[in-house]
C-alpha cells in the first residue's frame, strides 16, 4: 500500500488527536508503507512526520511553493516535492497513493480527501478513501454521506468503497476486501 494521509496543521485542542497520529505514524512504519504527506512541520502533519522519522521510517511530503516561502515546510523528511500549487499538490498526493487516509482536520483535510472520493468516483483514481474517526470526529461526516445514499446522490458501491474507522487494525483487511473501482456511468 502507498498511502496519502490528510491531517490538520493544527492539533486540534484534545490531546488524543496527536496521540492518533502517532498511532497512525507508529503503524505506517510498523507496516512498512510508502507514506505521503502535506510536507508540514506544523499541527498534526508535524507530529505524524516526526513521529514515522524517529521510528526509522520514510517520509514524502509535496508542499505548494507559497507554504515553503512561509517556512511550515519540514526540514527532515524523506524527500520534500515542491508543487506550484495546491490543485498540483493534491494531484501529486493521489498520484502517488492507492488509500487515502483522513486524520482530524480542518477544511483543508475535508476538501483534499472529499476530492479524492470524487476523483475515484469519476475514474481519476482508484484509491480507497478512509477517516480515521478518532474521537468520534468524522460521525457527522459519516451520516452526511449515508444521506448522500440514502437520497439517491451517491450510489450503494460508492458508500462501500469510504471506510470509516476507529481502529488502524481495521484498515488493511477494508482495503483488501474491496473489489476494484468502478467507473461512473450516468444514466
Amino acid at each position: 500500500m502507498k498511502v496519502a494521509v490528510y491531517c490538520g496543521a493544527a492539533t486540534g485542542h484534545n490531546p488524543i488527536y496527536a496521540e492518533a497520529a502517532k498511532e497512525l505514524a507508529s503503524w505506517l512504519v510498523h507496516k512498512n508503507l510508502d507514506v505521503i504527506y502535506g510536507g508540514g512541520s506544523v499541527g498534526l502533519m508535524g507530529v505524524l512526520a516526526d513521529t514515522i522519522l524517529e521510528q526509522g521510517g520514510k517520509i514524502i511530503g509535496v508542499m505548494p511553493d507559497f507554504l515553503i516561502e512561509r517556512e511550515i515546510a519540514h526540514d527532515q523528511l524523506t524527500e520534500l516535492i515542491s508543487a506550484p500549487n495546491m490543485a498540483e499538490r493534491k494531484q501529486i498526493m493521489i498520484d502517488r497513493s492507492n488509500v487515502c487516509i483522513a486524520l482530524p482536520g480542518g477544511p483543508g483535510t475535508l476538501e483534499e480527501i472529499a476530492e479524492a472520493i470524487s476523483w475515484a468516483r469519476i475514474g481519476q483514481s482508484d484509491n480507497v478513501c478512509v477517516f480515521y474517526n478518532v474521537n468520534h470526529y468524522y460521525d457527522a461526516l459519516r451520516d452526511f454521506y449515508q444521506k448522500m445514499r440514502d437520497e439517491g446522490f451517491l450510489s450503494e458501491k460508492d458508500f462501500a468503497r469510504i471506510a470509516f474507522v476507529d481502529h488502524l487494525d481495521a484498515i488493511e483487511p477494508f482495503v483488501n476486501s474491496l473489489p476494484p473501482q468502478e467507473i461512473r456511468t450516468y444514466k
